[in-house]
């Protein structure tokens, strides 16, 4: 059997048109918390009730490095009286959101890897959450773009891109597909709740798209060697979400805080960050590779702490901004997206051999490790 080379062609970034500040979300939290104690005065001063606690730009910021992001829908988050986004439903004859989202991703991407449709073999969908349970919103992608081939969907949390990647990796190495299309439509703040002051600013909408295609097939001026892949998978419950089709199957569960974003923050600070760093190097050391030999680090963009403990436990002192870019203070999380985003716009001015390593992390906990090349 023929083992192809492997490279990454093309990557596409499909942004909302919307954005929220810190100062317009808090604006909007306030006013609820305000209007929450208000309408709860007596149980709250009986302590029946706990009175909530205003939130502010300066704790978003100091808390995660987020200072705006991007939203499919700005006006019902923003509503005091709803705090949720407005998503119309569309009619089956109608493309879906996240189809839209990840076809105007993709063809970002096959416009820089020099290909179309007709040179695609395969589209994944890998994202945090799904909006039904089918038919295959990949498949739906790849009638979109007109691909022939197959198409499937994949959930690995905010792991999904890069366990996509390896996936994507794999059927291209053994000759099951020339070129696989692997995007990562996020509407993050379908599933986060606005109401909630530990985890009201984290979330933000995007999608990324990237071409994944046998070496020796491949014109791109972007190209990157995919040099190498490591998953890792460890069962935990902080960070969860509980919203299902069997919901409607245990009724005093339904609406229930559980049924959106949950985390254990703290906890996942402490547990996360050393296995991250850990993976890494571990990955590394197996091909022979140096950390110090590392020129860029596309981490996950769920925190900056988080992302500045990792390279520092990396690289035994802090990284520099261009070794370790940050695209989170104006997208914020945008679970499966992010890295890649990270990718998308820090990756033109790396010369060629330059080594670069692209990691995810997240529910699971699940993490992720792409080695990559600058061809």
């Amino acid at each position: 059997m023929t083992v192809h080379n492997v490279v990454i062609s093309g990557t596409g970034l499909y942004t909302p048109a919307n954005s929220i500040s810190n100062d317009e979300l808090v604006a909007s939290f306030n006013a609820y918390v305000e209007q929450f104690n208000a309408d709860n005065a007596a149980a709250i001063a009986s302590g029946e009730v706990e009175a909530l606690t205003e939130s502010s730009s300066a704790f978003i910021e100091r808390a995660s490095g987020i200072k705006s992001r991007f939203v499919v829908d700005k006006d019902g988050i923003l509503d005091p009286q709803r705090m949720v986004p407005r998503i119309p439903e569309r009619s089956n004859e109608q493309w879906g959101i996240l189809c839209e989202m990840a076809v105007g991703a993709a063809e970002e991407a096959l416009a820089r890897a020099g290909k179309t449709a007709a040179d695609i073999d395969g589209v994944i969908v890998a994202c945090s959450n799904l909006q039904r349970a089918y038919p295959a919103v990949a498949i739906e992608v790849q009638a979109a773009l007109g691909i022939q081939g197959f198409g499937y969907d994949m959930n690995v949390a905010c792991s999904s891109a890069t366990f996509g990647l390896q996936a994507a990796t794999n059927a291209v190495q053994l000759g099951q597909a020339r070129a696989i299309l692997m995007v990562n439509p996020e509407i993050c703040t379908g599933h986060l709740n606005f109401r909630d002051r530990d985890s009201h600013f984290i979330f933000g909408d995007a999608c990324t798209a990237v071409i994944v295609e046998r070496a020796d097939l491949a014109t791109s001026a972007h190209q990157f060697d995919i040099v190498s892949s490591k998953l890792i998978t460890q069962f935990s419950n902080n960070i969860r979400n509980n919203f299902g089709f069997l919901n409607r199957a245990a009724q005093e569960g339904i609406g229930a805080r559980d049924k959106l974003f949950v985390q254990e923050g703290r906890k996942v600070f402490k547990e996360v960050c050393p296995m991250v760093a850990e993976l890494i190097a571990t990955h590394l050391a197996e091909n022979q590779l140096n950390v110090a030999d590392v020129k860029r680090f596309w981490l996950h963009q769920a925190n900056l702490n988080m992302n500045l403990l990792i390279a520092r436990k990396l690289l035994g002192r802090d990284a520099e901004p261009h070794e370790a870019p940050v695209i989170l203070d104006s997208y914020a999380n945008t679970s499966s997206a992010g890295s890649v985003i990270a990718l998308h716009k820090h990756q033109d001015d790396l010369p060629s051999g330059a080594l670069g390593v692209l990691s995810s992390f997240g529910a699971g906990y699940s993490i992720g490790s792409v080695i990559l090349r600058k061809r």
